[in-house]
């Protein structure tokens, strides 16, 4: 099994490239089942999620092709299957997002439901009552969501707590249906505003994407479009916060810093000196070592909570003790033992972490248990004495571009083996 070792103690300097985001273009991989020709996506990153959907796609009968470096092309025409079977369903739990387009499209789908997730329960109920609200009907039989309609039917629907995902598998299904749809308690993710983008290249009619409020009209049919990906703000977070830990000064490049205001505000209280130049971001510690600061995540426009683990790791190492309050999800703080192997002091009560900073952490082997936890382990090697070993680091290339070139790029000493 592969593993990435990290020698720490070099500051990161240079120049990176974002990649596209891998939470935008999952979603918006699935709204290519809408269309009546071929959508050409760019800017789509290489990442083991971006291959199982385009895995489960070409299980439905969609072609899938490769059309270059960062370039996905779709047809849906020859989709002959609505079923998602669990052994692709099972290994991403977005893959529940054909559910939407299929039943839109086909009047009827079949997924599978999602295997259990590391960091909680992420309930799917929220997806199906949504869509039975445009008048599907929907149960759930020997671990398969069914769903049928004729015609889906515009209608207001209000989510009772903010969701991500069923907030997109609704909007895509909306905007095949007859009339207008109203959507109360939208997320209001960037991510949420590149798949309406999409959906509208593609020919749907959406207003107030980005806001808790979407009115789609519904349209007879979408057609082939180009749509380029939005850059990843939890990948340009993280190689951010790995500047700030290491007093260095970074770079990153095709970013979007008017996506990123809460993790910026962050970073300045840090101690980081930023400087946003449309879709450059320099950030300079001047060798400082950062200052703590507290986190409560929140939806968006709040903080993040993909990034409040790497959050975590650079509290370990900053002056002074910072609180963080995870309230998105239960099971969050995993990587805590892990970083607590690396020498730091870390108190959890609950949902709550009280890290007290450290001068330095010592490198010991370690296990990543999820996607952004991995990401967090690597950024604390960056910063421990001797070497960190991290296992089980598949999580990592589920949502991180060939993390290691890149940190290597800015003079960090990591490689992977095995």
């Amino acid at each position: 099994m592969q593993k990435i070792v990290v020698e720490g103690g070099a500051p990161l300097n240079g120049e990176v490239r974002i990649s596209g985001a891998k939470n935008a273009v999952l979603p918006i991989l699935c709204a290519t089942l809408l269309a009546d020709g071929l959508v050409t996506l760019r800017n789509v990153p290489h990442l083991h999620d971006v291959h199982t959907t385009a895995r489960l796609l070409a299980e439905l009968g969609a072609r899938v092709g490769d059309g270059g470096p960062g370039v996905v092309t779709v047809d849906p025409t020859t989709v002959n299957s609505h079923v998602a079977p669990y052994e692709l369903v099972k290994t991403m739990r977005a893959s529940v997002l054909v559910l939407g387009p299929l039943l839109a499209k086909y009047g009827h789908a079949e997924v599978s439901l999602p295997g259990g997730c590391a960091i909680g329960s992420r309930p799917v109920d929220l997806h199906i009552k949504g869509l039975q609200s445009l008048g599907a009907q929907i149960s759930v039989e020997n671990g398969f969501i069914k769903a049928r309609a004729d015609k889906l039917r515009g209608a207001r629907h209000v989510f009772d707590i903010v969701s991500v995902g069923a907030t997109e598998n609704v909007l895509m299904a909306a905007t095949l249906a007859q009339g207008r749809s109203v959507i109360e308690n939208a997320a209001m993710e960037p991510e949420i505003v590149d798949l309406a983008e999409c959906l509208i290249a593609m020919g749907a009619n959406i207003t107030g994407a980005g806001t808790g409020r979407i009115v789609v009209e519904g349209v007879d049919r979408l057609h082939a479009c180009e749509h380029s990906v939005v850059a990843d703000r939890i990948e340009a977070g993280t190689f951010l916060v790995a500047a700030a830990m290491t007093g260095g000064r970074v770079t990153i490049t095709h970013a979007r810093p008017d996506t990123m205001d809460a993790v910026l505000d962050k970073l300045r209280d840090a101690g980081a000196e930023l400087d946003c130049d449309g879709d450059r971001i320099t950030l300079d510690m001047k060798g400082r070592r950062p200052k703590s600061v507290d986190i409560t995540t929140m939806p968006h426009p709040g903080f993040p909570t993909d990034m409040q683990a790497q959050f975590m790791a650079l509290n370990c190492v900053a002056d002074g003790v910072g609180v963080i309050n995870e309230t998105i999800f239960e099971n969050r703080f995993m990587h805590v033992n892990e970083l607590l192997r690396l020498g730091a002091d870390i108190r959890v009560d609950g949902h709550t972490a009280v890290v007290r900073g450290v001068p330095r952490l010592s490198g010991a082997p370690v296990m990543a248990t999820d996607l952004r936890a991995s990401a967090s382990l690597i950024l604390a090697g960056l910063v421990a004495n001797g070497t960190t070993t991290i296992d089980r680091i598949y999580h990592l290339d589920r949502g991180y571009e060939n993390i290691e070139q890149k940190l290597s790029g800015l003079g960090a000493k990591i490689s992977r083996i095995g």
